[in-house]
């Protein structure tokens, strides 16, 4: 990288590569030392500074601290670009479209849980299907996908399943106004006609866990955790294989329409689509159903999670959502830009929203708080429940870090370690795995991750999400 291209540190936990060649706005980067040297090594940190070359960025183009290298965009990637003289890109969103984790807070204790930790990772893997070919337990008719694609999971609410509750503890109140299943191409709904309510694979799971340490105890309790060694659940899922084949459509008609544009990218994986175009217009719309879908796998996913806690430990069990966030979406947000109110299509690839105490998006019983953030470890280390902060909306559009981040391929981790004493390893630990192959254990290694710890500390550190609980895990299921 030359000189001028190197990053300069701003303070301990943001750095900044200024303007150079076609760059419109500079590239900033949350990170520690530890965290930016590993960017360096990848081709992250040259994705961060190609998205700033895209047209109507505003501010900066923004790297979280677990960003890492993907399509287009790095994950962990966020842009705001301009609605009407700008463009959106999929790349800027990513093939899993809203991809995200929804929390469900319970009543009962990690003694109590890992008495039955087995029986209750049985109940869950039969009644949440796992694994690239998990198929689903509800049956959707076209015309009932489609009603999911347009309402989400308050279509689900209308046939018993799930909780009103849940729509209220949900980001968006897991819908977008702006989604059309007309848009949906009928290859994609065939995708995931048959699979709502699955977990897919990958770094897809479910993971019971306990509040290890609470931070921030007056917070903490507006969220439902009130004491350590409560147990909770992690839910990582997102819109399966109807999402990543409406990015693949959306990727080749913007190609196919566009070839001036991709000839002129300084990486043709960030196509896009300009502003004023029916094909980005069209691709919003498709985007949202493609969202909707996901909030609505994630309700389902939560409405058998209780059915399965039901199942081992009686009607006492009660769990509670807490909130669904999505880290793979563009939405239609204000944000002060250099002083003035501006709306943007903030696209956010790998990173989480994080909005302050106050905000009109926020459900009531968070106006005090802020939203809460959850930034998922890798099987085997922490997990944490951050809060937004009025500092990222002046600093990173109200965004935050949405994991630990890879360090290295799924193929180079399965050279690295086996699954099966992946398993007996963390068994040691007390962390239970029922997975629906060893490839997807070895592929999620904790050690093909960064450290969570240190992404963790740099959200808190920057302002960007503020600390609120540390969760350790109990049982995995994954794909």
């Amino acid at each position: 990288m030359e000189e001028k291209k190197q990053p300069r540190k701003l303070n301990e936990y943001s750095y900044v590569v200024e303007r150079t060649g076609n760059m419109k706005v500079p590239l900033k980067i949350f990170a520690s030392e530890k965290l930016l040297k590993k960017m360096m090594e990848d081709q992250c940190v040259e994705q961060g500074m190609n998205v700033a070359t895209l047209p109507g960025i505003k501010g900066y183009s923004i790297m979280m601290p677990d960003a890492h290298q993907g399509y287009g965009f790095s994950i962990g990637g966020v842009a705001a670009l301009d609605p009407e003289k700008g463009c959106i890109s999929p790349g800027g969103i990513g093939f899993d479209i809203n991809c995200g984790v929804r929390l469900l807070a319970s009543n009962l204790e990690k003694e109590e849980v890992y008495e039955k930790i087995n029986e209750l990772l049985d109940s869950l893997f039969k009644n949440i299907p796992p694994g690239v070919g998990g198929k689903s337990l509800f049956k959707l008719s076209h015309d009932e996908l489609d009603e999911v694609l347009n309402r989400g999971p308050e279509y689900m609410v209308g046939k018993g399943i799930g909780i009103k509750e849940d729509l209220d503890n949900c980001e968006s109140n897991g819908k977008m106004a702006d989604a059309d299943p007309s848009k949906v191409t009928r290859k994609a709904k065939d995708r995931g006609k048959g699979q709502l309510g699955t977990l897919g694979s990958g770094n897809h799971f479910l993971e019971v866990q306990y509040v290890n340490k609470i931070f921030n105890k007056e917070t903490a309790k507006t969220f439902g955790i009130t004491h350590e060694g409560q147990v909770v659940i992690l839910i990582h899922s997102g819109s399966r294989g109807l999402g990543h084949q409406t990015c693949s459509d959306y990727i080749r008609k913007m190609e196919e329409n566009f070839p001036e544009i991709k000839n002129s990218l300084p990486d043709k994986n960030l196509i896009y689509a300009p502003a004023s175009s029916q094909l980005a217009k069209d691709y919003y719309k498709a985007m949202c159903a493609a969202a909707n879908f996901a909030w609505t796998n994630r309700h389902v996913i939560g409405h058998q999670t209780r059915k399965s806690f039901k199942e081992v430990f009686g009607e006492k069990a009660d769990l509670k959502t807490v909130y669904d966030v999505a880290h793979n979406i563009a939405k239609l947000e204000e944000h002060d830009i250099n002083g003035e109110k501006a709306m943007v299509w903030v696209h956010r690839k790998g990173a989480t929203r994080a909005f302050p105490p106050g905000n009109k998006e926020l459900p009531s019983k968070y106006q005090e708080t802020g939203q809460p953030i959850f930034i998922p470890g890798s099987m085997g280390t922490s997990s944490y429940v951050l809060v937004g902060t009025e500092k990222a909306m002046l600093e990173s559009f109200g965004s935050t870090a949405h994991g630990a981040g890879r360090l290295m391929s799924r193929k180079k981790a399965n050279e690295n370690w086996k699954g099966q004493e992946l398993r007996k390893d963390l068994e040691k630990e007390k962390i239970y795995i029922k997975a629906a192959s060893w490839k997807g254990v070895s592929e999620e290694a904790p050690g093909a991750y960064k450290d969570v710890d240190e992404v963790v500390k740099v959200s808190d550190k920057a302002g960007i999400g503020k600390l609120v609980a540390q969760l350790k895990p109990i049982g995995v299921t994954k794909g």
